[in-house]
């Protein structure tokens, strides 16, 4: 067989799995497939039916290449763009892990055709959240189009999310970089570090949705949990 009719029986191996998404977008209210959920399965069906995949990434493109083990001069390349995650208090290598990492779970995704809730149509269509009244003498908040920078205070842990405070985007950035920074954390006082000093950010959070802002608090204290455990 060929390398695209041994991928082809490789996608509908996976098919017959019944993999679960560990991946959760609180916000938008739907869940995803994360690199443990399927890469596992992928490997051994792979194993079986002579493909090796080898993903490499470069400054332009990161590609995901399928080989046939028998013919390894036959190959299929999947490519997308190189993208840059940048979060204050992160070594340049972190960061670089964190886009790997998503680029790697992109081409995955793509190559097998696993079938994932469409994002787009999950954040549009939403109702605005309507303001609460504002009392006289009170500066209005800013209208909905407006894009902002808010920061936590300088130096390490500091988190800089720039968007609209209270739209899907935006949200999922706060959500993300905190998650990033609580695994890097090494111990009680590192998670109590990120939260002080991102206080601000987290309290516009609050503003904008209660339910996500304790979503997002219960993620500190489970890590804070995890290193007293582990004390």
């Amino acid at each position: 067989m060929n390398v695209y009719q041994k991928l082809q029986i490789a996608r509908l191996s996976l098919q017959e799995k019944k993999l679960t998404k560990s991946g959760k977008n609180r916000f938008a209210g739907y869940e995803y497939f994360e690199l443990q959920d399927f890469l596992p399965s992928v490997q051994t069906i792979f194993s079986d039916c002579g493909l090796c995949s080898v993903f490499r990434c470069g400054v332009g493109d990161a590609t995901l290449t399928v080989y046939n083990v028998d013919k390894p001069e036959e190959e299929i390349v999947f490519t997308a763009p190189m993208a840059a995650a940048e979060l204050k208090g992160c070594h340049p290598v972190q960061n670089l892990g964190a886009s790997i990492s998503y680029l790697r779970r992109y081409l995955y995704v793509n190559a097998l055709e696993i079938v994932e809730h469409d994002a787009l149509d999950a954040t549009t269509g939403k109702d605005p959240v309507v303001p609460k009244p504002i009392p006289k003498a009170v500066a209005p908040a800013p209208k909905p189009s407006e894009s902002q920078t808010i920061a936590g205070n300088e130096g390490d842990w500091q988190m800089v999310v720039r968007g609209t405070p209270g739209d899907a985007a935006w949200m999922q950035l706060v959500e993300s970089a905190a998650e990033m920074m609580l695994k890097i954390a090494t111990s009680e006082a590192d998670v109590m570090a990120i939260y002080k000093k991102n206080k601000q950010l987290f309290e516009e959070v609050k503003a904008q949705d209660a339910v996500f802002f304790k979503d997002l608090m219960d993620k500190f204290s489970n890590a804070r949990n995890k290193f007293k455990e582990a004390a």
